[in-house]
């Protein structure tokens, strides 16, 4: 069909040119001696009119093959495209990169997944409907600018800040190093943030959008009051708010429920940030008697609002994986006493394990992520699962980079994962590549999980009989 569209369309143009080469040659020699001889065309003019009539065919010819090519193969070429962006952001100072790479994503410049996850990945955890277990954390998108743009790359969750109260502008740059040869990134960046006004601001008017896309949906003839909804607050996916505490702050309990009470009605989780290396003093709120407090002052907080059905975002608090064995047994025991929802496993860590340690930037102060701190935060992962009992749903992060890590992790006790540093060196591209070619391996965990009765109200078993055959379904 684009091939006769084309063919069709060089000879109307063939036609076109020639009738008027002749028009133009009789109106020559009318007015001319008769002995004047016609104007010769020259060759390259010729050349050049058949070069671009062959170029317009194959656009048309192009055009005309994509337009019959399905959607998620079209879909598939534009995340593949963006590996030839990479060299570029390689290129610049790592946080230039960082913010162009936000700026991309709060634009809409970047590709939008277009392909339905496969339902073995989706699963249900605190009530809400994860599409897949692979979600970004916090720390790429600071301060909630791209929420929309990241979500539509096709994780399952995003998180952002850490969101301090106050205005601040971090440590001093440079502040980012790139580990490239070692897949790892060392910063020290200490909480830089536009504060909870401009969060909340983004999030009042993106959760604004979402209700009002809602009630269109609704007033539909179309729509089904049946549908189960699919993502939370903020669009398709899940939205969890990551709060830290301001560096000159003197009390931090009061900055984590400022944080509560400004940001909690739009996240669809909360996360207490106590772990990172680059605020002076605040991994000392991570002892048992610190932890505790915090916590239940948190959650006072957190519960005195008013909600609706949906009733209170839960509450994570995210941890550090350079802790000793009783540090670990001091955290399990606030969270299974305080019924905590969950804890992220791990932060950034301040030792530099090897291949790291041999790299000269090593040398530079602050938290090391990337591939070099995945066996050390899958070895506190497990541990805290073996603690906790399984009682307690844990988000894995540090070093995943494949689908094979995101099976690791769930082997170690994971009921969902989090990438950052592999997200950054592989671009768009990598969040597809996890889900389609390691798809085996994370069906393969999710069985290893219910096997050993690791179904901690995130991984349910539901059976349907259907037809006579019996059917697995994991929310």
């Amino acid at each position: 069909m684009a091939a006769r569209a084309s063919t069709k369309f060089l000879r109307e143009v063939f036609y076109r040119k020639l009738n008027s080469g002749a028009t133009e040659t009789l109106r020559y020699c009318s007015s001319s001696s008769s002995t004047a001889k016609a104007p010769r065309i020259p060759q390259s003019s010729r050349k050049g009119r058949l070069l671009t009539g062959v170029t317009i065919g194959l656009v048309i010819a192009g055009g005309a093959y994509v337009s019959t090519v399905d959607e998620a193969t079209f879909c598939g070429w534009l995340f593949s495209a963006t590996k030839l962006v990479n060299p570029f952001f390689a290129l610049l100072d790592a946080e230039v990169a960082h913010q162009l790479a936000v700026s991309a994503a709060a634009r809409g410049w970047l590709p939008r997944e277009k392909r339905p996850d496969p339902s073995i990945l989706g699963l249900e955890v605190w009530g809400r409907k994860f599409s897949n277990p692979i979600g970004l954390s916090a720390g790429f998108d600071k301060n909630a600018e791209a929420v929309e743009g990241l979500l539509g790359l096709g994780f399952g969750f995003i998180e952002v800040g850490s969101v301090t109260p106050v205005p601040q502008e971090g440590n001093p740059k440079p502040r980012i190093f790139r580990l490239r040869q070692e897949g790892a990134i060392i910063n020290r960046c200490g909480f830089n943030s536009e504060g909870i006004v401009a969060v909340a601001k983004r999030l009042g008017a993106q959760h604004g959008k979402r209700k009002l896309d809602e009630t269109s949906s609704t007033s539909s003839p179309s729509s089904s009051s049946d549908e189960v909804k699919q993502g939370g607050k903020a669009g398709p996916g899940i939205l969890g708010v990551n709060l830290g505490k301001n560096k000159t702050s003197e009390d931090a309990t009061a900055d984590y429920v400022q944080g509560v009470h400004t940001l909690s009605q739009y996240a669809d989780y909360l996360v207490i940030n106590v772990s990172s290396p680059n605020t002076p003093g605040l991994r000392k709120l991570q002892g048992r008697k610190q932890l505790k407090d915090l916590v239940k002052k948190v959650q006072a907080a957190r519960d005195e609002m008013q909600w609706g059905e949906e009733g209170p975002p839960p509450l994570l608090v995210k941890i550090a994986p350079d802790l000793s064995k009783q540090d670990l047994e001091d955290i399990a025991a606030v969270a299974l006493a305080l019924k905590l929802d969950g804890l992220i496993i791990s932060n950034t860590t301040i030792s530099r394990p090897d291949p790291v340690d041999r790299n000269p930037l090593a040398k530079e102060s602050g938290g090391l992520s990337g591939k070099p701190l995945f066996d050390l935060s899958t070895n506190i992962l497990k541990e805290m699962y073996v603690l906790t009992r399984g009682k307690i749903p844990l988000i894995g992060c540090g070093g995943i980079g494949s689908g094979e890590d995101v099976y690791r992790k769930i082997r170690a006790g994971a009921t969902l994962v989090q990438l950052y540093t592999a997200f950054a060196y592989g671009g768009p591209a990598l969040i597809p590549q996890m889900k389609v070619e390691r798809e085996d391996e994370i069906t393969q965990a999710t069985f290893y999980n219910i096997s050993r009765g690791m179904i901690t109200g995130s991984n349910k078993l539901y059976y349907s009989l259907t037809s006579g055959t019996q059917n697995m379904y994991f929310f």
